[in-house]
């Protein structure tokens, strides 16, 4: 007998009049102009980040504080969790897309596709998970009136590039809506075509300047990380020790641990290369691991676990680094349905490969065991592949504005991939009654932000 063949699992086929009246009803059962208050409760801001303390490297709980502390606008970069427990007590559209979950300026940047297209996309997605997409919204509004006034920008100016976010998001979303699903997958926002509308609206010297830092990115690769981070000892190339920012294994473990510690990392990467395509393994047994030292990232993973891998190729020129990082269970878990993979590293994979136009050729996952029998999970990606990010410090109101639309555009397009646009859309209407509500959203909770930030500041000024 012939075998059955097998049967493409398949989704119900695009309903848009059911979709467009499943926004229609998310307005009424959470209209757009209600969007533009703030929690009534405020969190325990020092509360939850004490909570979070407790699962982290102590001796760099200081540096992840001072870190956090320098402004109101980093110590939002640092605090999601305190954002997703305000977020989570308020009423929500029902409208569910996969969220980035910690959706700010500075979590936006440029990537090197496996093409060698540069394209300007999400960066971190650590919180990733399926959730009111307003949530991401919401964050990213805010964030953009706390950069604004980093750089001394006035109330005005930062409504406007609020407001002006809004309506690319919206915008972006309505056009999502009427494009066919492969055209919504393949969208992206490559970086060159972006450096022309740039030009269209900026002066030449901010075009100079955006031009230079594209080619800066172009050259911020494996071997351009490789030459800041390491050198050669002893005929080998090994890690520089930078305490605390980066510690080569040799001085974290004894001598004799050494054995033990090789053995684990050879596990580490056999998991990892596990999660990989076939192909894509191919290209990794390529490679021989050289190196491994902790590294500090960001400003919200500083005290997690953070690992940077030296690996070489066919010779000294042929060199890979790839960042190990600590996943852990999303902000967001506790206001959203629990997460359907089996482990936080496989959320977070998926979760980018969802939202991402292109993603990493080496993003994976891995489970590592722990101390004790404790278990912790880990991602990988490259360290760098033609990754940068913008110098919020240096952007002027008008700056701020369009690089405030091009993140809108961007996260409108990760939401359009993952979630139901066409309802999505209808919620937000062809009016600017979300664009409003949002542009009013956004300076009050960053007032309230601000005060979370002298509050958090007093406590640790104050712990003995």
């Amino acid at each position: 007998m012939a075998e059955t063949p097998s049967r493409v699992r398949s989704s119900p086929p695009v309903d848009v009049a059911g979709s467009t009246e499943v926004g229609r009803a998310a307005r009424r059962a959470r209209p757009r102009e209600s969007l533009a208050q703030c929690p009534t409760t405020p969190v325990d801001a020092v509360a939850l980040l004490r909570r979070q303390d407790v699962d982290r490297l102590p001796e760099l709980l200081p540096l992840r504080y001072e870190r956090m502390l320098a402004t109101p606008f980093t110590f939002y970069r640092g605090s999601a969790a305190v954002m997703a427990a305000d977020l989570g007590a308020s009423p929500i559209s029902g409208l569910t897309a996969q969220l980035c979950g910690d959706a700010h300026l500075s979590n936006f940047g440029v990537f090197a596709t496996p093409e060698r297209r540069l394209v300007f996309d999400l960066a971190d997605f650590d919180e990733t998970l399926p959730g009111p997409f307003e949530w991401d919204v919401q964050r990213l509004a805010a964030s953009i009136v706390l950069a604004g006034r980093d750089t001394g920008c006035s109330d005005r100016q930062t409504g406007r590039a609020v407001l002006a976010a809004m309506r690319s998001y919206r915008a972006a979303m309505r056009a999502f809506a009427k494009q066919g699903n492969l055209a919504v997958w393949y969208a992206s926002l490559d970086v060159e075509r972006a450096l022309e509308d740039l030009a269209s609206e900026a002066s030449t010297a901010t075009t100079r300047r955006s031009q230079k830092a594209v080619q800066r990115a172009r050259g911020r690769d494996s071997r351009q990380a490789a030459a800041k981070l390491t050198r050669v000892i002893d005929g080998e190339r090994r890690f520089i020790s930078e305490p605390p920012l980066l510690v080569p294994l040799r001085e974290l473990v004894s001598p004799d641990d050494a054995e033990v510690v090789r053995e684990t990392l050879a596990g580490v990467m056999a998991r990892y290369r596990d999660s990989l395509p076939e192909e894509r393994r191919h290209l990794l047994d390529q490679f021989r691991l050289v190196d491994v030292a902790r590294k500090v990232v960001g400003v919200g993973s500083v005290g997690t676990r953070a690992w940077v891998l030296l690996l070489r190729g066919r010779d000294e020129a042929d060199l890979l680094l790839l960042q190990a990082k600590e996943a852990s269970a999303s902000v967001l878990e506790p206001y959203c349905a629990p997460s359907r993979h089996s482990s936080a590293g496989r959320r977070v994979v998926a979760g980018q490969r969802l939202m991402q136009a292109s993603s990493d050729i080496f993003l994976g996952h891995q489970e590592t065991p722990g101390p004790q029998g404790q278990d912790r999970e880990y991602y990988v990606r490259q360290l760098r592949d033609g990754k940068l990010s913008a110098d919020l410090a240096t952007l002027d109101h008008r700056q701020l504005r369009i690089y405030a639309q091009l993140c809108a555009w961007t996260l409108a397009r990760a939401h359009a991939r993952s979630g139901d646009r066409i309802a999505i859309a209808a919620y937000l209407g062809k009016g600017e009654a979300f664009d409003r509500a949002l542009s009013e959203f956004a300076p009050a909770y960053a007032d309230r932000v601000e005060e979370q930030h002298r509050q958090v500041r007093e406590a640790i000024a104050g712990a003995p």
